[in-house]
């Protein structure tokens, strides 16, 4: 989901004319959404030196040699959209975030619900019902991209058609 600012200029329009020339090996993907502005592209194809022998060792050195060119970016986009910026890499099928939030969401659940989470706790698959409904998630998240996908077409749908109607968005 790209926000717009007040300038009307999309989050990932102000990332693409800010982000260092070869900092990744194409366009990063830009998510948005409350909190957080999520940042990750692949590694370029240059990157690993003769000692990076893992995906991890290659990543590693990534971060560190990019770490105060992404700080300047991050710093900037902080301020003019007043979310939090995380960073990430492709790289070799796998997908790496350097930094991001953990935010907590607040939800009431009825027993059944409940149920479920304690049974994942006690199956040791989670430590807390925290972490089990986060699991949860996750699993949605995993197994429902398809779902997820359309839906999120939906909304953008909807966005779209409320912005082009009377009033231009306004409630």
């Amino acid at each position: 989901m790209s926000r717009k600012s007040t300038s009307g200029e999309s989050v990932a329009e102000w990332f693409a004319a800010h982000l260092p020339e070869g900092l990744f090996g194409e366009t990063p993907e830009v998510v948005v959404d409350r909190e957080e502005i999520t940042v990750v592209g692949p590694l370029p194809a240059d990157t690993a030196s003769e000692e990076a022998t893992s995906v991890e060792d290659a990543v590693a050195e990534y971060r560190e040699s990019t770490r105060a060119q992404r700080m300047r970016v991050a710093g900037a986009a902080e301020e003019k959209f007043g979310k939090k910026v995380s960073w990430g890499v492709r790289h070799e099928g796998r997908r790496v975030m350097f930094t991001h939030l953990a935010v907590p969401a607040m939800t009431r659940l009825r027993q059944p619900e409940r149920q479920v989470l304690d049974t994942l706790v006690a199956a040791g698959v989670a430590r807390s019902r925290s972490d089990a409904l986060a699991w949860c998630v996750r699993q949605v998240g995993e197994n429902a991209e398809t779902w997820l996908g359309d839906l999120r077409d939906a909304l953008r749908h909807v966005q779209d058609v409320r912005r082009q109607g009377p009033g231009g968005g306004t409630a």
